[in-house]
């Protein structure tokens, strides 16, 4: 029996304060702890600490809680929608260290959205951010929550009726943690067992690891965040993309494209 509309289109469709309500299990437990944020407090609009786009007849929403709502970045966004085939696809969860430093790899030097790296690039901050532990694509440390984030998004969707939901990961990086935490593939093994193979010592990959690039330094392929790194450089020749995993409700999927894998 489902608690929940079977789609964010019908979720949507609700009066502003039911979906709101709803789109609230989305936030964990424990990042209101860890925060003292009172689940409560999120529902009055007053707080200003959530913003949600979810307009009626859309088939996406995005969710972003804030620790103040003057802070430039979110703790927590989620954009999720609806496929065409009535599935839940889940095409970005961020979870920020609002504590940690900022790097600006969102923005060039122009002051142009990089979308993540995609159109343009801010290389001094990639550099600093690489330096300090970063992965492509992050501009703040992340909390090492999602773990713990899993289960609560699992249960929203079994609440919907959903055996499963889907999810693209935007780097390399992402895939593997995805991996570890119960995901497979869709589209994208067969490329990630290749990546993987031409890391290795005689492959094509860990021969161009010449340090031609910061992002390139020879020793890069024995860790997650450097073929990250990498493979953002375009060390591939292309881009990262058409890759599209999946996790099904309570299910690990014992999928691991690099056994040997430190971050």
């Amino acid at each position: 029996m489902t608690e929940l509309p079977g789609s964010i289109r019908l979720i949507n469709d609700l009066a502003e304060r039911a979906k709101r309500e709803i789109y609230l299990r989305l936030v964990p437990d424990w990042i209101l702890e860890d925060f003292h944020l009172e689940r409560a407090a999120l529902e009055d609009n007053a707080s200003g600490l959530v913003s949600l786009i979810c307009p009626k007849g859309s088939r996406a929403v995005e969710f972003s809680l804030r620790v103040n709502a003057a802070d430039r970045d979110p703790l927590l966004y989620i954009n999720v929608a609806d496929t065409f085939n009535g599935q839940i696809l889940v095409l970005l969860v961020i979870v920020n260290d609002p504590t940690s430093p900022r790097y600006h790899v969102d923005v060039d030097q122009f002051g142009n959205n990089t979308n993540f790296g995609t159109t343009s690039r801010n290389l001094p901050a990639e550099i600093s951010a690489m330096n300090d532990g970063l992965a492509p694509g992050q501009i703040r440390r992340g909390l090492r929550g999602f773990r713990r984030s899993v289960p609560v998004f699992e249960a929203f969707v079994h609440q919907m009726g959903h055996d499963l939901f889907l999810i693209e990961p935007l780097a390399y990086h992402n895939a593997i943690v995805f991996e570890r935490y119960g995901f497979s593939y869709i589209r994208g093994l067969r490329d990630m067992q290749e990546i993987d193979a031409e890391f290795r010592i005689g492959g094509s990959l860990y021969d161009r690891l010449t340090g031609i690039s910061p992002f390139r330094m020879p020793g890069a392929h024995a860790t997650i965040r450097g073929r990250s790194w990498a493979i953002h450089d375009g060390i591939l020749g292309h881009p990262f993309t058409g890759f599209q995993m999946y996790k099904r409700i309570g299910v690990h999927a014992n999928v691991n494209t690099f056994p040997d894998a430190v971050w």
